[in-house]
């Protein structure tokens, strides 16, 4: 019996292939589409996955102004946060976050909604930071990586 066949291979940073992949947001549910696309950024559709070691793909999100909450969450979900000092919690809701991407001050391919969701299915390390800076997103149908030769896939194929 060959031992070598039973050998585990784990990712290096040579041999790390990472694409660029283009998703329409449009009428997707928001939890959903940010679940799937967290793990195309941590590279757990890729056969040679390895869990500290940032594998995953960039990821370009286009429409993100057509995306859905299910029920009325849009405007209900509450999501906190805390300035450090007393009296400091602040609340938002989603509604709130699409109104703010649409400033002009919000750097282009930061949307502040779609970076709070996957930003909580990374993991909460470095290299969760490294991961989320490969996700790109864009309120309209364009955008500026056309150079990186994206490959657009339907996301609702993806388990």
């Amino acid at each position: 019996m060959d031992t070598l066949s039973y050998k585990t291979l784990s990712a290096t940073p040579e041999t790390i292939e990472k694409k660029w992949v283009v998703i329409d947001a449009t009428d997707q549910v928001l939890g959903r589409l940010c679940s799937k696309v967290a793990k195309i950024l941590r590279g757990k559709y890729k056969p040679d996955f390895t869990p500290n070691m940032d594998c995953g793909d960039n990821v370009i999100i286009i429409n993100a102004d057509k995306v859905v909450m299910t029920a009325d969450k849009m405007n209900t979900r509450e999501y906190l946060r805390y300035t450090g000092y007393p009296g400091g919690q602040r609340a938002f809701n989603p509604a709130s976050l699409m109104e703010k991407s649409k400033k002009k001050s919000i750097k282009p391919g930061c949307h502040p909604l779609f970076i709070k969701v996957v930003k909580g299915m990374l993991p909460k390390t470095k290299l969760g930071a490294a991961q989320l800076r490969n996700l790109y997103v864009y309120n309209s149908a364009e955008h500026p990586h056309a150079a990186a030769n994206p490959e657009v896939i339907d996301i609702n194929k993806l388990k």
